[in-house]
């Protein structure tokens, strides 16, 4: 893959000298999603709904995002809906799924998760009445969601499980496909899994996955900053409508819409696909397997002196390169604030939110947590190889 022309791409990347390895956060933008922004504020600003010209330009570029994100993971149109994130639209979810938990029925959550996907569904078990289980790992430094041990947690009162598609502290990749099969088992069991760490490095299709309920968001995928939530039909009918009581709900839109997609970022979802559609996944994998196996490989190197948390290997059916570690001995934030006095690389230390994760799994501060690297297809092996020395000379120090 040519880096160079991709990182042509991305305005950043061309107008200043910071080393982005927080993508986990965030992705730098295309230029394409920045020109569609400012053209539908300056040429096609109107209100959805009425017949004049703008409105209708309006109405088509909006409705051309909608399709192109229900295309992006090959789901219908009535399946996908829009928010200002992952976070706000999994919270919808859960209130929509208010009728659909009886006192006395069972929600399964991952400690693995970020907060976005453990808050809502711990709200609606002490809402209804409902017994929360908590899916805890076998193993500490790679830890892992595993359908044999939660196949032993379902029961016949199993209404929801959430858990994460990929942890945005491990990088490690969950098979939701197997989970899905093992929650499904039991009638009436919806799977609500969190793809937002998963769906900047490999495609999704939810019909493939057999999920429920699936959300990521777009500014984590070279977009603009928002989310959207995908709802099977199936699943669909075990929602409530928590909208506007007149609106049809034969859709997820009419269901869970609340008014939250902004027209401008919509409008701007077909040139994210477009992009994604010219970089063939097989090489994107190809790219992040040689970043992260960089890093990995020195990490490998001096066990002595750090801990790797999650898959300690570049396999990318294993891992995508969210990389997470701790220095023996040092606080993860003075390792951090170290380098990035030395270099112009952007990174983080903490828990991202995955507190149960840092804290009951790993033994971690919520505070310092981990040292993460998030890389993307855009960095380059010198970034990499820069940041490694930089460590190594930390670490020796």
């Amino acid at each position: 893959m040519d880096v160079s022309a991709v990182r042509k791409r991305f305005p950043a990347l061309q107008h200043h000298e910071q080393i982005f390895m927080d993508n986990a956060g965030g992705t730098q933008t295309l230029g394409t999603v920045i020109d569609s922004v400012v053209n539908y504020i300056k040429l096609n600003n109107a209100q959805i709904g009425a017949t004049y010209p703008v409105a209708r330009s309006s109405i088509k570029l909006i409705e051309d995002g909608w399709q192109a994100a229900a295309k992006y993971i090959n789901a219908d149109r009535s399946e996908v809906v829009f928010g200002a994130s992952t976070t706000q639209l999994l919270r919808n979810l859960s209130s929509s799924l208010h009728d659909h938990v009886q006192p006395g029925d069972e929600i399964i959550v991952s400690v693995l998760d970020h907060e976005a996907n453990i808050a809502p569904w711990v709200q609606l078990a002490q809402d209804r009445g409902a017994t929360l289980k908590w899916y805890k790992p076998k193993s500490k430094t790679n830890p892992l969601i595993e359908s044999e041990a939660l196949s032993e947690m379902m029961s016949s009162r199993t209404k929801i499980v959430a858990c994460t598609h990929v942890s945005n502290v491990l990088g490690s990749v969950n098979d939701i496909k197997s989970i899905a099969e093992v929650v499904h088992k039991t009638p009436g069991a919806l799977l609500c899994a969190d793809g937002v760490a998963y769906a900047p490095h490999k495609l999704v299709d939810v019909k493939e996955l057999g999920v429920d309920f699936y959300s990521f968001s777009w500014y984590k995928l070279f977009g603009p900053h928002v989310a959207t939530l995908y709802a099977s039909k199936t699943a669909q009918k075990y929602m409530r409508n928590i909208g506007q009581p007149y609106r049809a709900t034969d859709s997820l839109e009419g269901l869970l819409s609340l008014a939250a997609a902004s027209y401008e970022l919509v409008a701007s979802i077909p040139d994210v696909c477009q992009f994604m559609s010219e970089i063939p996944w097989d090489l994107v994998s190809e790219c992040e397997k040689k970043l992260q196996g960089i890093l990995i490989d020195y990490l490998n190197s001096v066990p002595d002196k750090v801990q790797i948390w999650g898959q300690p290997v570049a396999d990318t059916q294993k891992r995508i390169p969210v990389v997470s570690f701790t220095v023996h001995g040092r606080r993860s934030q003075d390792v951090v604030e170290v380098i990035q006095g030395k270099s112009n690389i952007g990174f983080k230390w903490g828990s991202f939110l995955s507190v149960k994760l840092c804290e009951d799994v790993l033994g971690l501060t919520e505070e310092d947590g981990v040292i993460r690297l998030s890389l993307a297809h855009y960095n380059t092996d010198d970034e990499v190889h820069m940041f490694v020395r930089l460590l190594d000379e930390v670490i020796k120090s």
